[in-house]
């Protein structure tokens, strides 16, 4: 078949790999537009962009689906579109445009975490069990029928960066192998069955983190907003990134929520349960280093205790 893909982050690019070595012929990639990047803001294309002319693949660059985007890609007599995390949404005509419309790899198991960020949302949730679905795009959030689906089991420590990446590399083995059966016309989708919840996209806000609360429900936000938008806790008013944190090997004595300790060469900070494992940590205007540093360095620091966050975000809506 002819395809045309439509995609924008890392997280896409293996499933553009994988198409791209099939027996199908990719015959153009829809994208967003270059984004200014680092400190020189320069201009820079999106990996799946910088992937698609290294494949030699056209590439057409939107932020939006405008008209002419949509022209673009009738042109290429595209037998099927495929997206994975294009960063928009895809409405008639072009949905129509392609003979057998489009297909998505969704990084959850519809109808749990339709939207912008279902792994994140799975790990800030504490969930058990996450994956990747394969479905037919329809006009409704990520609302249509299931081709193929894989699960896979958490044990509880994984950041949304490292899963992102395992379900990205999961996800375009079974993008291709749905595409395959596409073609050969014994493919099948049926219904989304369970309750639907929503995955909205997280904010600096989210990355928040509760240290008054139970340890798990810190550790699993820091999961799950980690590496983006990034974990950071409050200690006297100031913004203290958090890049690594674990709960202890052993089990520590309990602490007072929020308390800040030294125990050897570690740091502890107290929660509602048990403490958790402060193990690497960027204070604001300077680099990241190991806990220990920051607060030996730290003025005060026998007094130094994490500000109990005014509100925490919403984690996911039931639709």
């Amino acid at each position: 078949m002819r395809l045309v893909f439509a995609g924008s982050p890392e997280a896409a690019v293996p499933s553009l790999r994988a198409l791209a070595a099939s027996e199908h012929d990719v015959v153009a990639v829809l994208t967003r537009d270059d984004t200014p990047q680092g400190r020189k803001r320069v201009l820079t294309p999106t990996p799946v962009a910088t992937a698609a002319d290294d494949l030699g693949i056209p590439v057409i660059k939107t932020r939006r689906i405008t008209d002419d985007a949509t022209r673009a890609v009738a042109d290429t007599g595209a037998d099927l579109g495929v997206i994975v995390a294009y960063g928009a949404l895809l409405r008639e005509p072009l949905l129509s445009t392609p003979r057998l419309g489009w297909i998505n790899l969704h990084f959850s198991l519809l109808p749990r975490w339709r939207g912008a960020a279902p792994v994140q949302r799975a790990l800030i949730a504490g969930d058990a069990v996450t994956g990747a679905a394969v479905f037919q795009l329809v006009p409704d959030l990520d609302a249509g029928d299931v081709f193929a689906s894989v699960s896979k089991p958490l044990k509880g420590d994984e950041t949304a960066g490292h899963l992102l990446d395992e379900l990205a590399i999961t996800g375009a083995l079974l993008l291709s192998r749905v595409v395959d059966d596409l073609a050969a016309g014994r493919a099948t989708a049926v219904a989304q069955e369970g309750e639907v919840v929503l995955a909205p996209k997280l904010t600096v806000d989210d990355g928040l983190l509760d240290l008054s609360g139970p340890a798990r429900a810190a550790l699993d936000r820091f999961r799950g907003v980690t590496p983006e938008p990034g974990a950071f806790t409050l200690v006297g008013g100031t913004r203290l990134k958090v890049l690594e944190l674990r709960l202890p090997d052993d089990a520590p004595d309990p602490l007072p929520a929020g308390s800040i300790v030294l125990e050897g060469r570690r740091v502890l900070v107290g929660t509602s349960t048990t403490p958790l494992e402060l193990v690497t940590v960027q204070p604001s205007g300077k680099k990241a280093m190991p806990a220990a540093d920051w607060l030996r360095g730290a003025p005060d620091r026998e007094s130094l205790v994490v500000d109990p966050p005014a509100s925490q975000p919403d984690d996911g809506a039931r639709a």
